[in-house]
């Protein structure tokens, strides 16, 4: 079973693929970006392709992209990337006041795999931090 693409920016965090998904402008690469400078790897920007391999969710950026980060205000910057790694979580970006407080559990389902699914604020400074507390 192959997904692609799929809309959403990917890292790496220490073997696990976090997805960053949500519309155009809502901060999938700027999160990235962030995460990336705290010791994340990029895994894609925008696309990925999503595959299951082994009873696991893998992902992996299409080629004509891999490598590529859009910089918003900058361009397209070419940055050290990974690839088929298993997904364990994935972020759905969305405004501020969209954030629920104490929300419920919640999860999504790609190609039949249950994955953990939690909404926040992609330009919250604390948004990294929380991301590499749900990976702990």
């Amino acid at each position: 079973m192959t997904l692609e693409p799929y809309r959403a920016s990917a890292v790496a965090v220490n073997g696990k693929a976090v997805l960053l998904e949500g519309p155009s402008g809502v901060g999938k690469s700027d999160l990235a970006l962030r995460l990336i400078s705290r010791g994340a790897i990029l895994i894609s920007d925008d696309y990925v392709n999503l595959k299951a391999v082994s009873g696991k969710l893998v992902a992996s950026p299409p080629k004509n992209i891999a490598a590529k980060l859009e910089v918003r205000g900058i361009g397209i910057h070419d940055f050290p990337f990974v690839e088929n790694i298993p997904v364990v979580l994935v972020i759905s970006l969305a405004p501020r006041e969209d954030i629920s407080r104490m929300p419920e559990k919640n999860f999504i389902e790609i190609l039949g795999f249950r994955l953990p699914k939690f909404v926040l604020h992609a330009f919250d400074a604390s948004t990294p931090d929380k991301i590499f507390m749900l990976l702990a």
